[in-house]
């Protein structure tokens, strides 16, 4: 299983955040809509889930 990570600092944004967020895809894209909808205000869309799955980047493996 390959694991993904997005960043909110690759993303201008009114509040400088600086989550990182990382583990399988699905994980990754349920934890950042949820992120965007609280924090950043967005609507839960099927154009804002593409635009993260769009961002999601490889991640490093986690270390033990």
């Amino acid at each position: 299983m390959s694991r993904k990570m997005i960043d909110c600092r690759k993303v201008p944004s009114e509040i400088g955040c600086t989550l990182t967020i990382a583990g399988s895809e699905d994980e990754v894209l349920d934890a950042a809509a949820a992120h965007a909808i609280a924090r950043h205000g967005h609507d839960d869309t099927p154009q804002l889930r593409e635009t993260i799955r769009a961002g999601l980047e490889d991640a490093e493996p986690a270390l033990a």
